[in-house]
């Protein structure tokens, strides 16, 4: 399975970005209501700048108070993330986000911001092509 089929199989195709100059406070309310664990950072909008996720948030909020929520987005932002293109297989993926120890990574194509995929999103396609997998072995085995 290849990243292009997972983004397929999410639907909707939006990814959500804030400006570097977002305020955290904005950054968490958008989390929220959105129900997702990460946006990407873009000044242009079509970019992966960086990446800002509730971990990055729950760590600063857990050394510096309260007052990183008039920060700005680009002050907690991972900078330059790990991203992958289209044609990526989702063990790739799946390695890169478990040795790098982060769950968001954005799909960017030529420079330009095409999708995000989620480890959750990973794991799910990988199980699916598991079952598949499993049911054709056991047609097979049967004599389907």
């Amino acid at each position: 399975m290849i990243v292009q089929q997972i983004l397929k199989s999410k639907g909707g195709g939006t990814v959500i970005t804030v400006s570097p100059e977002t305020t955290i406070t904005e950054v968490t309310k958008i989390l929220a209501e959105k129900r997702i664990g990460g946006v990407i950072v873009s000044k242009p909008g079509d970019t992966a700048d960086g990446i800002l996720s509730e971990r990055d948030i729950v760590r600063a909020l857990s050394h510096r108070g309260a007052g990183i929520l008039s920060d700005t987005a680009e002050t907690l932002m991972t900078r330059n993330p790990v991203c992958c293109e289209r044609a990526d297989t989702a063990d790739e993926v799946l390695r890169r986000m478990t040795d790098g120890r982060f769950r968001h990574m954005p799909v960017v194509e030529d420079g330009k911001l095409v999708g995000i995929v989620t480890i959750g999103d990973v794991v799910k396609a990988r199980l699916s092509q598991l079952s598949m997998e499993r049911d054709a072995l056991e047609g097979m085995i049967a004599g389907h």
